[in-house]
């Protein structure tokens, strides 16, 4: 069975594996093992610490085989974004150019440079393994932290972004870096990609132009993709969507790829979760009448041991029985309370 727990230091060679499988474009995870063990330790820390303001720091998780112990993908929650950095977007917005004398009327659509979304808190570093790419896995691994922020609210920003990974053709190439941030950085995408990942941002305010850019003046294929993802990015995009996350006319600064926004309390399985007690039964809850059970994500109430999955429950009730096996899995006994919420939209526990 496939559970969801917070990244550990034994993690490492794995999401340095994770790192290089992803590719360019997967900002948040760079090809560096010292990087990224730095991430592993600010999120166990992060963990540690008493319920405090969000900051600057990111909580990771992974989704574990709990039969094998395999690790099949990660997800992580930046906290509140910008605090320690600049955190940056262009937002798309327009110009108006007109003249009474002449009869003419133009608009047109431009980027600014801007920080708009400080103190976000940020779905981020989402990667599900190829061979795991099926069967409601994704959903998953990216729902299970809006379980986790709906027990831990204040731990994190009001409003939630999610940067969504544009899109790159075959070779890796982004037409929007080739038509304006190769202009201004003279570097390749991959060098500028793994130079933020990384941390280094300084560069960004010191080479990137702070006026307006004028979108019809890119080339026609860099215009085509501002705000649009990923193919693999895709149905990340509509499961955030669905749960209430909107484009809000902000785009990243080097492949063009949409931001999605929400605030805590417009998100579907964060407004909808519940508490509940647990009753630890050897009958589970399905079989009893077809059809009265669904699809739920339940996760404990912890952090450092924070576990969630995905199970069969029934809607409506103020406790959940749960088999031995799979209050073993979540770390609960007899009593306890779990935070639950059904993977149907429509159907509030």
């Amino acid at each position: 069975m496939l559970v969801v727990r917070p990244i550990e230091h034994r993690d490492l060679d794995l999401l340095h594996r994770i790192a290089i499988e992803s590719g360019p474009g997967f900002t948040s995870l760079p090809d560096d093992a010292e990087f990224l063990a730095r991430k592993i330790d600010q999120s166990v820390t992060a963990l540690q610490r008493p319920q405090a303001p969000p900051g600057p720091e990111t909580y990771l998780f992974v989704l574990e085989d709990s039969r094998t112990g395999e690790v099949a993908g990660t997800c992580g929650i930046a906290a509140a974004v910008g605090l320690d950095m600049p955190f940056y977007h262009y937002h798309i917005g327009t110009i108006v150019h007109s003249s009474r004398e002449l009869g003419v009327y133009n608009e047109f659509k431009t980027l600014n440079l801007c920080n708009d979304y400080t103190g976000s808190a940020e779905l981020c570093t989402l990667y599900l393994r190829p061979g795991w790419r099926q069967g409601g896995n994704g959903n998953l691994l990216s729902r299970c932290r809006f379980l986790f922020m709906a027990e831990h609210p204040q731990r994190f920003g009001e409003r939630v972004i999610a940067e969504m990974r544009g899109f790159t053709d075959e070779r890796h190439t982004n037409p929007f870096w080739e038509g304006l941030g190769r202009r201004f950085f003279s570097m390749d995408y991959d060098q500028a990609d793994y130079l933020t990942g990384a941390g280094n941002k300084v560069f960004i305010a010191e080479l990137m132009p702070t006026h307006s850019i004028y979108i019809h003046l890119l080339p026609a294929d860099a215009q085509a993709i501002i705000g649009k993802v990923h193919p693999n990015t895709e149905p990340a995009c509509r499961m955030l969507q669905k749960e209430g996350f909107r484009f809000e006319n902000y785009v990243d600064i080097f492949d063009a790829g949409p931001t999605l926004a929400a605030r805590q309390e417009n998100i579907r399985a964060i407004t909808q979760s519940r508490r509940v007690k647990v009753q630890i039964s050897a009958q589970p809850e399905i079989g009893e009448k077809s059809g009265e059970s669904h699809q739920f994500l339940i996760a404990n109430t912890r952090t450092t041991g924070f576990r969630c999955t995905v199970t069969q429950l029934r809607p409506g009730r103020s406790q959940v029985r749960l088999t031995p096996a799979l209050a073993d899995l979540l770390g609960v006994d007899d009593g306890d309370l779990v935070r639950v919420v059904s993977m149907r939209r429509r159907a509030p526990l």
